[in-house]
């Protein structure tokens, strides 16, 4: 979901961008502008004085600006921070029983799982990916299968093998899982 909000915001702000900017050089080459465009000529000023002052002795002013501008900067960050998070969990918490718990590799456990899946009959590569909280995991699995391969004998052996595996060694109430399924694509051979 946070790469759509991610490119919707930015194809907005640029959309904004690019006509206010075509805006602004078409006025300044003395183009024709849309008559409700506020800076029609060469010599208009983005702010008169008049306006620029207008609000500036009103005590609710400078509070509103700054808490505006602070709004936005806080915005900003976290559009900015959202960028680093991971999509693809870098370690699991496991409980370990004794109240501290102990931390998994996420790569370790993937790899557990790829291996447990092309394992399955009529499974031919794998792809997993854990996703989520550390707490509260979810898998991604992406599954090529042969031609003879019956999709929901795959699907339930992976949910009861592979998966229940990896919940139990890893102490997990549960382990959600997305799975894709698609079928191997064969090269076509020469027959004589």
């Amino acid at each position: 979901m946070l790469r759509t909000v991610n490119r919707v915001l930015l194809g907005l702000a640029g959309l904004v961008l690019f006509l206010a900017g075509g805006a602004v050089l078409a006025a300044g080459f003395g183009l024709a502008v849309p008559s409700w465009w506020p800076w029609g000529d060469q010599h208009a000023v983005l702010l008169s004085r008049s306006r620029r002052v207008h609000w500036h002795n009103q005590g609710w002013w400078w509070p509103v600006v700054i808490a505006v501008l602070a709004v936005v900067v806080l915005l900003a960050l976290w559009w900015l921070l959202a960028q680093f998070r991971r999509p693809r969990l870098a370690e699991i918490l496991v409980d370990s029983g004794d109240g501290e718990g102990a931390l998994l590799r996420g790569r370790a456990l993937e790899a557990v799982l790829v291996g447990e899946a092309e394992s399955l009959d009529g499974v031919s590569r794998a792809h997993v990916a854990l996703v989520g909280r550390r707490s509260a995991p979810a898998a991604r699995a992406v599954l090529v299968l042969e031609a003879h391969a019956s999709p929901a004998g795959s699907l339930a052996r992976l949910e009861g093998e592979a998966l229940a595996h990896a919940r139990d060694s890893a102490g997990l109430a549960e382990l959600p899982a997305q799975v894709r399924l698609r079928g191997v694509r064969h090269g076509a051979q020469r027959v004589s």
